[in-house]
């Protein structure tokens, strides 16, 4: 039913009903715009099917951000806007920035470094980026697999390498084992 119910969020109508004039990038009734709503697209990962995820980040990456003067939907409050974009272009955002995760989106850049203190470099790279070749297929972290449709803050100030591959279908096995998907704390 929650899938149904998120699904649901970004097909049905963008028609804005009453005094709601200053609501923006709307996808359904998804709002871009308004920050809040931020993580939703990420929560597909915490129900199994994470390959939405990454259809959606990659939509809103491209439709919502334009580099013109006002290139950024919606009202940048406190970086919000921007800062979903820059995780989001990396490949992964902290739904809940209180329990040390970040869900897997996917990246828009073939390699990224974050430098980080004590000289220490996260390194991400990007195998097969393409705007067609948007889903994962698989992940390495530090040369071994990983399945799990998020990371933890942990590994990425430890410093190392995530290589994410990419392909243009969705593997509807990564990431969607119950042990794999980003927890919540709601049981």
């Amino acid at each position: 039913a929650f899938i149904a119910d998120l699904d649901s969020l970004f097909m049905v109508t963008s028609e804005v009903v009453g005094d709601l004039v200053d609501v923006t990038g709307l996808v359904g009734q998804y709002a871009h715009g308004n920050e809040p709503s931020h993580h939703m697209a990420y929560l597909y990962s915490y129900v199994g099917e994470p390959w939405k995820t990454q259809e959606w980040t990659r939509r809103l990456l491209d439709e919502m951000y334009q580099p013109t003067p006002e290139g950024i939907i919606g009202n940048e409050d406190c970086g919000q806007m921007s800062s979903w974009y820059v995780f989001s272009s990396l490949g992964f955002y902290p739904v809940n920035p209180s329990n040390g995760i970040y869900v897997f989106g996917r990246p828009i850049f073939d390699k990224v470094a974050l430098k980080l203190p004590e000289n220490k470099v996260f390194e991400i790279r990007t195998v097969n980026n393409s705007r067609e070749n948007k889903y994962i297929q698989s992940v390495q972290l530090n040369g071994r697999p990983y399945d799990k449709s998020y990371i933890s803050h942990a590994d990425i100030v430890n410093g190392g390498t995530l290589v994410i591959t990419m392909g243009n279908k969705p593997n509807k096995d990564f990431g969607t084992n119950m042990d794999c998907r980003p927890k919540s704390a709601i049981k």
